[in-house]
């Protein structure tokens, strides 16, 4: 798990979707790692496992709650997976990993009773965007500020049940 995320927070592209910096997370402790892939029970990780044992990818889902506040301080109005921490390595990328990343994700929010799924990327990241958008996702309107940078703006994008 440490190992996928600080590559993907050397990425040159892909570390815009991580709210912490390589150096934040090439200092934490392994403890931290280890509590981390414990997870609690309203949050799912997905690996793809390459030839040989390393991870090619991940997806994150959270479980959000509808009547709580979300990380950017909006409403939650309905129960929601929300996607974070996506990355597949550049050797395993454009065969169509993210995709059964990103379904393997969403059927586990819609088992969870999830009406919809969302995630945020970055406004500067038209791979990602892409992706999602071959992936069913839609852009919702919300736009954000992006929490390492203020000036910079994230896009929500979301597929309802």
């Amino acid at each position: 798990m440490k190992r996928l995320r600080l590559d993907a927070l050397r990425d040159p592209v892909a570390h815009l979707a991580f709210l912490e910096t390589y150096e934040v997370a090439a200092a934490r402790p392994d403890s931290f790692w280890q509590e981390r892939a414990a997870q609690g029970s309203g949050v799912r990780q997905f690996i793809a496992e390459a030839p040989g044992g390393e991870w090619a990818g991940s997806v994150t889902v959270l479980l959000e709650e509808a009547g709580s506040e979300d990380w950017a301080g909006y409403a939650v109005e309905r129960r929601q997976g929300h996607v974070v921490g996506v990355f597949v390595r550049p050797e395993h990328r454009a065969n169509g990993l993210i995709q059964k990343l990103l379904d393997a994700g969403v059927a586990w929010a819609w088992e969870q009773g999830a009406e919809r799924v969302r995630l945020f990327v970055h406004a500067d990241n038209p791979r990602a965007q892409g992706a999602y958008l071959r992936a069913g996702f839609k852009p919702t309107g919300l736009v954000v500020s992006f929490s390492k940078n203020e000036d910079e703006r994230e896009l929500e994008f979301a597929l309802d049940r």
